[in-house]
């Protein structure tokens, strides 16, 4: 017996479980995707019209067949039209997921800077929209406001949120410690659940997670509620443990790498 079949041998029995595993794998990044995309009206409408052919080929119903092969290909057009949102959001995130990703990448970050910040806004209940960068660039959101390119500071977004400056009413947008820019115009949202108490800024912070993959923490001027966005989804008036793990999960940071602010700038978060 050579090599090639005892390959062969080896791998027909390994085959099944190779079957099994890769197609594990793929339904279970097709869920993580279609659930932070929103997607599960996409998966109601794919699962009720299998449904209703599948029943309709083993009960052999003829004139049911007959009419869902005959619509079957407008209703794919009115499925791309309808759900063109979701369809966008989900092969944005093909695109943008690590399919292969082992592990947490460690990187430095200034994730305290913001929750420096974020808590002393809140006290004063001063209003804050801070936008983290991931993959999907943000170069015409940073466009509409004031390009600053300025390392991140607590102090620094203090200064800019906590005084009526022209800069205040707009979202900063971060990334690799830099405040890129400054008052910035956010998209949006326009879905008719989200609570009515909420203002531009909470709108402003799921619009742009539905367009785009960032992580956007943001304080009410109400309430001095600090929450957080992402995925289309808004955690309302989080604890700061809370921030932090979302935030060290979502921005893909390890604890045990994070960059915090220098000793001055950590008095003036004390005053």
């Amino acid at each position: 017996m050579n090599n090639f079949e005892r390959f062969s041998i080896v791998y027909s029995y390994i085959k099944p479980f190779l079957d099994i595993g890769i197609l594990a794998y793929i339904i279970y990044k097709a869920y993580t995707i279609i659930v932070k995309t929103n997607g599960a009206q996409i998966l109601r409408v794919i699962v009720t019209f299998a449904i209703a052919f599948a029943v309709a080929t083993a009960l052999q119903l003829t004139t049911l067949l007959s009419i869902l092969n005959t619509l079957a290909p407008g209703l794919l057009v009115c499925f791309a039209i309808v759900f063109q949102p979701e369809l966008r959001k989900i092969f944005l995130k093909l695109g943008q997921n690590d399919w292969f990703k082992l592990g947490t990448r460690s990187k430095h970050t200034y994730v305290d800077s913001v929750l420096i910040a974020a808590e002393m806004l809140s006290k004063q209940k001063r209003g804050m929209l801070a936008v983290f960068v991931r993959k999907q660039n943000l170069k015409d959101m940073i466009d509409s406001g004031t390009k600053l390119n300025a390392d991140l500071s607590s102090s620094l977004l203090v200064t800019i949120f906590g005084h009526d400056t022209p800069l205040h009413d707009g979202a900063t947008i971060i990334q690799s410690g830099k405040i890129l820019g400054a008052g910035c115009f956010l998209p949006l949202s326009k879905r008719p659940d989200i609570t009515k108490t909420f203002g531009t800024r909470h709108r402003a912070a799921i619009g742009v997670t539905e367009e785009t993959d960032a992580v956007v923490v943001v304080v009410s001027e109400e309430t001095g509620a600090i929450s957080i966005a992402y995925d289309s989804k808004l955690y309302y008036d989080l604890t700061m443990e809370q921030l932090t793990k979302t935030l060290e999960a979502q921005l893909e940071i390890n604890p045990d790498t994070q960059t915090t602010e220098e000793p001055e700038n950590d008095a003036i978060s004390k005053a």
